[in-house]
This record gives structure tokens, C-alpha cells and sequence, in this order.
């Protein structure tokens, strides 16, 4: 099965939609925070990104769902900077560090050549670490990079904080939605990570993800994802998150088909110790409560993360190598050349 986006680049429609979500730039709507600022001109807004993505690394990544991991690792991009400002965020070193990640900003070219870096390390699809607030550019190098002989799966992996309009103009080029499902309380979700109409915006993503891949996770040879929808909902301490509105909302509203992925890895990081309801880990019952919800509505395609969540996997993006698998696997970001360049 070969990526949707492969009959949009042999349109022509790719670039065009490439284009057209350059332009947005301009007054930047590319995201719910709506800020109006003309990126293209150094102009900045709540994610203090500019007119080039900022890649803060590119490898590849073993902890993800088995489907898309397989036996070679997803081909992670993780991007710099943010639309939220997650207390509680992992990687927040290249999330919530603006002044830092300037230096990681790259050209088109260069996003592209991450891209088919990945695909020649035998990475099994190319997976967009927060990408919201670079779909511009992202789309401007999947263009450059399919020219270069790009084949590999697209994962578009979110906090599902997303534009619906921008989602319409990647219908048929994303092939797998990933979204972290976060929260069914606005007033959390403005306490905790700053994006206080969330609900709203989450599920009205949501449900555009939905229309264009449906609740089917098509999965092909070696069980690795081709094309779908995968939800992850993140359990948070004290029942921050809202799990059980979240579930219910997946199952009522979309399908109690859709596969899901269901996280108990949550510690306190980042700024979470100032924040009294989530200092601390989830606890057994809090986990038991989601897996008996898991049931209550009906859901059956998925994977729930083991209660006792090992800390490998956690990240260190100030090493030279982020990530340490069990069995010593820890595999150093690449070094990319921009596509067809003398160096590749």
C-alpha cells in the first residue's frame, strides 16, 4: 500500500497545497491560538516560531505502538517549540526553550533530507513530533523530499490541538493520525498546558481526523500501520484529565472502533511540582478506573501501557543521544544533508 500523498505530488496538488499553507503564514491561523502574526516576516506568536520549522532531532525511535515502531523504529522528526505549554511536558528542553531552539531552525531542503535520512535508515514511516505549528513547512518539504523518492508512511503525531481547516488541506497526505487525546475540561486545560478553549478544538480535530482515515487501522505486512487513526490518551493524577468524558466522547462521537492507546507513563517533569493535583504519579486505582472505562464503552482495537511504565524512553534532549531502549539501544540523532545535495 503506497502513501496517499505519493497521487497528490503526480497532481501537482501537493505543492499547491503547500502553497496555500504558506501563505497562511502571513496572518498565522495555523493553529486554534489564532495569533494573526506574519511569520514570513520574523513576526512571532504563542509558539515563537518563525518562518522555518525548528527540527530539534531526527532518529530513530523505538517507544512508540508496536505497529509503528516494528522492528526498524519509527523515523521520528521532533520539532521545536509548541501551540501548548504543558506543565507536565517531557520534552519540554526543546518544547518550552524558544530562546534555545532558534539555533535548530532549518530550511525546507533540510527537513526534506530528514525525511529521506529516515526512509534510508530503514525507518518504517516518517513520524511528526508536534508538528502543528509547522505543517507549512512540513508539507513544502514532504514535496521537495517525494521528488527525491520518499515512500514511507506518514504519521502525523499531535497534541490534537489543530486547525481544522489546516486538517482539510492534509487530507490525502497524512496517512496515520496520532493524536493525545488530553483533556475534556477546558479549565484544566488552560490550568495545565495553557489552551483554555482545548475541548472544543481537540475534538473538532478530532472529528476531521476521523472523516478522512475512518476508525479502520489498516495494517499490512509485518503488522506495521499503513493507513488510520490512532487516539492516545494520556491518564493524568487526580482525574485532571477527564478520562472518563475523554472515552466517552472517542466511543459516542466517533466509534468505539477506533484504536487507542492508553498511557500510564506519567510522571511529574517539568514545571509539575508547583502544580499540587499533578506532583505526583497516577496510582493503581486511578489506572484500574480507566481500564474498567475501557470496557464499560466498548472498546476493543488498541494497547494499554503496563501500570508499572519503565523509565526507559525517557527523554534527554541535551544528550547526544535522547533516548536509551532496554537492551542498550540508544541510536544518535542523524546528521542531514538538505535533499540532493552533493553530500546524500
Amino acid at each position: 500500500m503506497l502513501p496517499s500523498y505519493l497521487a497528490l505530488a503526480e497532481s501537482g496538488e501537493l505543492t499547491r497545497r503547500a502553497a496555500r499553507l504558506v501563505r497562511m503564514l502571513e496572518a498565522c491561523d495555523i493553529c486554534p491560538k489564532d495569533c494573526g502574526v506574519n511569520r514570513l516576516r520574523g513576526e512571532v506568536g504563542f509558539c515563537w516560531s518563525g518562518a522555518e520549522a525548528v527540527v530539534s532531532a531526527i532518529v530513530p525511535h523505538f517507544g512508540e505502538e508496536p505497529c509503528l515502531t516494528g522492528t526498524r523504529g519509527a523515523g521520528n522528526i521532533f520539532f521545536g517549540n509548541c501551540n501548548m505549554r504543558c506543565a507536565y511536558c517531557q520534552n519540554w528542553q526543546i518544547s518550552q526553550d524558544w530562546k534555545g531552539q532558534r539555533r535548530n531552525a532549518v530550511s525546507v531542503e533540510v527537513l526534506a533530507g530528514a525525511m529521506l535520512a529516515l526512509q534510508e535508515q530503514g525507518c518504517h514511516n516518517v513520524n511528526l513530533v508536534s508538528p502543528t505549528h509547522f505543517v507549512p513547512q512540513i508539507v513544502a518539504a514532504l514535496a521537495v523530499a517525494v521528488r527525491r523518492g520518499l515512500r514511507l508512511p506518514l504519521v502525523y503525531n499531535t497534541n490534537a490541538y489543530d486547525s481544522v481547516p489546516v486538517l482539510r488541506l492534509l487530507d490525502g497526505i497524512v496517512d496515520i493520525y496520532l493524536p493525545d487525546l488530553k483533556y475534556s475540561d477546558n479549565a484544566m486545560a488552560k490550568e495545565y498546558s495553557v489552551a483554555g478553549n482545548y475541548v472544543e478544538a481537540s475534538r473538532a480535530a478530532l472529528k476531521e481526523m476521523y472523516r478522512q482515515v475512518g476508525s479502520e487501522l489498516i495494517v499490512a505486512e509485518a503488522g506495521l500501520a499503513r493507513r488510520g487513526l490512532i487516539i492516545r490518551h494520556l491518564i493524568l493524577p487526580n482525574g485532571v484529565a477527564g478520562s472518563r468524558e475523554c472515552l466517552r466522547f472517542i466511543a459516542e462521537e466517533l466509534s468505539p472502533a477506533v484504536s487507542l492507546s492508553i498511557m500510564a507513563q506519567y510522571y511529574p517533569t517539568n514545571k509539575a511540582d508547583r502544580k499540587d493535583l499533578i506532583s505526583r504519579k497516577i496510582r493503581a486505582r486511578e489506572y484500574a478506573e480507566v481500564l474498567d472505562w475501557l470496557e464499560e464503552f466498548g472498546f476493543e482495537n488498541g494497547w494499554t501501557q503496563e501500570f508499572a511504565a519503565p523509565d526507559v524512553g525517557r527523554p534527554d534532549f541535551a544528550s547526544a543521544a535522547p533516548f536509551t531502549w532496554e537492551g542498550g539501544l540508544a541510536p544518535a540523532p542523524l546528521a542531514i544533508a538538505p535533499a540532493g545535495s552533493p553530500d546524500r
